[in-house]
């Protein structure tokens, strides 16, 4: 196996970007600068992009920009779920859980199988805690319903027999255990792979693009003016309509747009903890800490992620962190189902912390629904806030739909409506993964060792069938099958992909939204300064 030490001896490796690569930024402002749009989607989270999917889908001509990375805030620090809602059984928000369970099953096996996999989830019933086993039983039992029963019959199991599959879980005073199913995903890369989907429908998209000013026609909203974070230029977009999708920064464009705008937005911190895992895990723990709240021990990317955190946040969106309050909390009730020993501080490689954007109004944050608002502002533009991973494709089907009815605004000869749309449109590289992983491991890159079957796996879950332009580049040139670090499944190869073909700008956009280095704990000195380095040879 070839170090990091030794790859970065390597002048010429990858120096060439790979065939079919992204237009370079200098093309894209060109491209942004001289065009009028039909749609200005301003903020890269995965409403925007959702949104910038659909229009382009619709016929629409459709430009997307974002100051930071695609999924470089809030999308990118879930729970990193696609779930019903469990909790929302309590309210009587059936109809809710029901649309839920119906986006989730279309992405995890029409839309993005090779992204998303199902999860088994385990919820301890314990003396004096705040759910009985009867009543949590009849919970899961209905959720399950729900789903027309697509991920088995939610009922309740032993304590033993849920320690064969999560040795860590804590036993003592444990009563039963309520099962249920759901799907997960890594964020990241699912928001990626619908960026991709949007600029194959022919949306043009720019990532660390910085909005400064609006353009205004008579009173409206035409367009804005916007800096190049990476050279410093600045230019200017044309659009027929701008869509507000910065999520927690909301507000902050509704300013530029009328300076006396009220809030309209509220923010909810939640707070992640990624842990090496002493033990095996089969399954996932959704343990309850109060009436309305769950905490998750999430089995992910070979870690264990621990969370959440739920609490009004009031600070700059920028620099939202995670606390050593917010540490201890998570540590503390995970420590209701998790043994001590699998709660260690010295385990944790990463902490996140992501901020909930809720619709305006008082009351807990814990009990407020993920509720999707979209607004038109004094100038025409429009406002997007809130909302669900789980529903993003609904999101963006919600507002093409509002869209359509704006009064003034003929959307162009090619516009086809929402309805008209296929409904659950794969996103690229959609491939049965196992399918895909078998063939990277029996043709594997040659000359030289085969694929190890761990980065097969990885390859295979997080591009789908895309792996396999990975695998030729590797083939191309071995050096890129060695892997960046011997402790995660990651191969250069994928440096090279992201920066040719997922617009990674800066060693973070690699290293904690298009690999799992970072939130492995494994974005050492060397392996930043040889991404780094790769970087600069686009």
């Amino acid at each position: 196996m070839t170090s990091p030490s030794t790859l970065q001896s390597v002048p010429a490796l990858g120096t060439h970007p790979a065939s079919g690569a992204n237009p370079s930024r200098a093309e894209v402002r060109e491209q942004l600068s001289r065009a009028t749009y039909d749609l200005l989607v301003v903020g890269g989270g995965i409403l925007g992009i959702s949104t910038a999917w659909h229009a382009a889908q619709s016929g629409l001509r459709v430009a997307l920009v974002d100051a930071g990375d695609f999924a470089g805030a809030t999308s990118s620090a879930s729970s990193k779920l696609l779930h019903g809602g469990l909790r929302y059984l309590q309210t009587g928000a059936v109809k809710l859980v029901a649309e839920n369970h119906f986006e989730r099953r279309a992405v995890s096996r029409q839309v993005a199988p090779h992204l998303a996999n199902p999860l088994t989830f385990y919820l301890p019933v314990y003396k004096g805690g705040p759910h009985g086993a009867a009543k949590l039983g009849a919970g899961v039992f209905a959720y399950s319903a729900l789903s027309a029963f697509g991920d088995g019959v939610g009922h309740l199991l032993s304590p033993s027999r849920a320690a064969q599959d999560v040795p860590a879980l804590r036993t003592e005073n444990l009563k039963a255990v309520a099962v249920y199913g759901d799907d997960q995903m890594n964020d990241a890369r699912m928001a990626l792979m619908t960026v991709r989907a949007a600029v194959e429908a022919g949306a043009v998209v720019l990532n660390h693009a910085e909005v400064t000013g609006l353009r205004f026609t008579r009173g409206r909203v035409t367009g804005a003016e916007v800096r190049d974070r990476r050279s410093g230029e600045e230019f200017g977009i044309d659009a027929r309509l701008v869509l507000n999708a910065t999520g927690p920064w909301v507000d902050h464009l509704r300013r530029l747009e009328d300076p006396g705008a009220a809030p309209s937005i509220r923010l909810s911190k939640g707070a992640h903890l990624v842990l090496r895992r002493t033990s095996p895990w089969k399954a996932a723990l959704a343990t309850p800490i109060d009436k309305y709240r769950i905490t998750f021990a999430l089995p992910w990317e070979d870690m264990l992620l621990l969370g959440t955190t739920d609490e009004v946040y009031e600070g700059d969106p920028a620099e939202v962190a995670v606390t050593d309050r917010d540490i201890a909390q998570i540590l503390d009730e995970a420590s209701v189902s998790v043994r001590d020993e699998q709660l260690r501080r010295e385990l944790i490689t990463y902490a996140f912390a992501g901020l909930r954007v809720l619709p305006g109004g008082p009351g807990d944050t814990a009990k407020a629904k993920r509720e999707t608002v979209v607004t038109e502002g004094k100038g025409g533009m429009l406002s997007v806030a809130g909302g669900k991973w789980t529903t993003f494709r609904h999101i963006g089907r919600t507002v093409m739909k509002k869209l359509q009815t704006l009064p003034g605004r003929p959307l162009g000869e090619d516009f086809e409506p929402v309805s008209a749309l296929p409904r659950k449109l794969p996103l690229p590289g959609i491939a049965n993964p196992r399918a895909v992983a078998h063939r990277l491991l029996s043709d594997g890159p040659a000359p030289g060792p085969r694929m190890a079957a761990d980065t097969a796996r990885h390859l295979a879950t997080h591009y789908g069938s895309l792996a396999f332009d990975i695998a030729r580049l590797a083939n191309d040139d071995p050096r890129l099958g060695e892997r960046i670090h011997p402790d995660a499944p990651e191969i250069w190869a994928q440096v090279v992909w992201a920066r040719d073909h997922e617009w990674a700008e800066t060693v973070d956009d690699v290293l904690r939204r298009r690999t799992t280095l970072t939130i492995r704990g494994l974005d050492t000195e060397e392996v930043r300064a040889r991404v780094q380095e790769l970087l600069g040879k686009k």
